[in-house]
């Protein structure tokens, strides 16, 4: 009779599948619009002493719902010369690999799309995709402002990608595994000093790859102060200068979205993702409280994104090439090389 009773109310694949979509964009817009919200309207303001939106809702709570109605509403104009196929595609390719990053995260512990062997693996290789929107955007908008700028997006990737899969190799040896649910219980069961009760958050351990990880990840947003590939006072906007309406719209989206992706890993590799010291990580209740703890770290992590985004000055492009060529991946190297050798030793 149980038997029976359970089997009439499993959803069908198609229905799961449905179920899952909706999950994985309400994963992607929500932690857009929190960053929107928080950091750019709101701490940006405070930060440098101005007033941000306080009009449209209680203290500029719609602004952001105003900003989206402005954009959908505004004509949608393609440049004369442009390959209107690859100009049409660029956005959506810079959406849709934010979208594929969110399918490996652990929210809890049955709370997940996919449980992947090669989490972390499949992440960062998902979260390489969106160069390519960025490059299809600069050559297809015929325009010598938007190509430099994909260039140079381009390069940028090249040389912050490897310091940032470096840094991650520190924890996947401490973890023992490429899996990130492993990852996240590595450091619920671990211990520091002999001290279990907070578990093993690889931050202390690992602080020189989070800081690592967190310098690429500024670099892999194209933010301050690496943002080259936008550079208002040399390239407008760089590779969006051409598009308006709802493809800027989709590309502002995409921004914010990736730094939320982005936040949610460093949280789940380097904060102990959905794991909380006290709760039961195992238990049922963990599938609702866990991406509630998992959303608090990761607006800490776009905090500190944000935080460097409004403080630093731009680098010039050999400036960003040689920080990470010369500092970022030996430093790198030697934080493998130590985490080997205390792996082995302890």
């Amino acid at each position: 009779m149980t038997e029976s009773l359970v089997l009439s109310v499993e959803l069908a694949y198609w229905q799961q599948s449905i179920l899952r979509s909706a999950a994985v964009l309400a994963a992607v817009l929500l932690p857009a619009g929190t960053f929107v919200y928080l950091f750019l309207f709101k701490m940006m303001s405070f930060m440098q002493s101005r007033i941000g939106p306080n009009e449209a809702g209680p203290y500029g709570s719609l602004q952001l719902l105003a900003e989206v109605g402005k954009f959908i509403q505004k004509e949608d104009i393609v440049p004369a010369k442009a390959d209107r196929t690859l100009f049409f595609m660029a956005p959506y390719i810079v959406v849709a690999s934010v979208l594929l990053v969110y399918v490996a995260i652990p929210f809890g512990p049955d709370a997940f799309f996919a449980d992947l062997d090669a989490g972390i693996f499949y992440i960062l290789a998902v979260s390489s995709v969106s160069i390519i929107g960025v490059l299809v955007a600069g050559w297809a908008s015929a325009n010598k402002y938007s190509l430099m700028g994909g260039l140079r997006a381009a390069g940028q990737l090249i040389a912050y990608e490897l310091p940032m899969l470096l840094a991650v190799v520190g924890v996947v040896i401490q973890a023992g595994s490429l899996n990130l649910f492993d990852i996240v219980r590595a450091q619920a069961d671990g211990e520091i000093f002999g001290l279990s009760a907070l578990g093993n958050p690889f931050i202390l351990t690992q602080f020189v790859g989070f800081a690592i990880f967190m310098i690429a990840t500024q670099a892999e947003l194209t933010q301050p102060p690496f943002d080259m590939p936008v550079a208002e006072s040399e390239l407008v906007t760089g590779y969006m200068t051409e598009y308006s309406g709802l493809r800027f719209l989709l590309f502002f989206i995409g921004e914010f979205a990736t730094a939320g992706a982005f936040s949610i890993i460093a949280a789940t590799l380097f904060l102990g993702g959905y794991y909380l010291p006290g709760l039961d990580m195992d238990a049922n209740y963990m599938n609702v409280v866990g991406p509630l703890v998992l959303l608090a770290k990761m607006v800490f992590v776009g905090f500190l994104i944000f935080w460097a985004r409004f403080t630093y000055p731009r680098f010039r492009e050999d400036q960003l090439q040689t920080f990470a060529w010369t500092v970022l991946i030996p430093i790198a190297l030697v934080n493998i090389f130590a985490t080997m050798v205390l792996k082995v030793v302890f």
